[in-house]
């Protein structure tokens, strides 16, 4: 999938969250934040973890279940306006019930918190089929 000169894939992968954006029964969008990592360049892999939550039963699960088709967005924000970037990253998600450690291992890379306390729940992996982006360097 291809980048934008600016803002950088690697600025997209080292940011510390996103948002991922799924679509409910009701037809409504549901709009969570997470965290992800790039396992290559066009699949992003996010887990549900160890943070409370009300339930195990997460909507965002149910939703892609239901409609596949996700966006997850990427953005970097700062006083100094001209530093501003976001990226909409468009594609297919699953869900994986047991996700394995080699799926796991570029968001344990990524965030020291799950060396010690891994993702137990299930895993979701994006397929990313249209990249867009903007940014405040042109």
């Amino acid at each position: 999938m291809g980048y934008p000169k600016s803002p950088s894939r690697a600025e997209v992968a080292a940011a510390p969250l996103a948002r991922l954006a799924t679509v409910n029964p009701s037809g409504a969008v549901d709009l969570v934040p997470i965290t992800f990592a790039f396992s290559d360049d066009d699949t992003i892999v996010t887990a549900v973890d160890h943070k409370p939550k009300r339930t195990t039963r997460l909507q965002r699960l149910e939703n892609i279940r239901l409609h596949p088709e996700v966006t997850v967005l990427v953005d970097h924000y700062e006083e100094e306006w001209t530093n501003l970037w976001w990226v909409r990253l468009r594609g297919a998600a699953v869900v994986d019930e047991r996700p394995a450690d080699t799926l796991l291992a570029p968001l344990i890379a990524k965030y020291p918190q799950y060396t010690e306390s891994r993702p137990s729940g299930p895993g979701i992996v994006i397929t990313v089929a249209d990249v867009t982006s903007w940014s405040a360097r042109g």
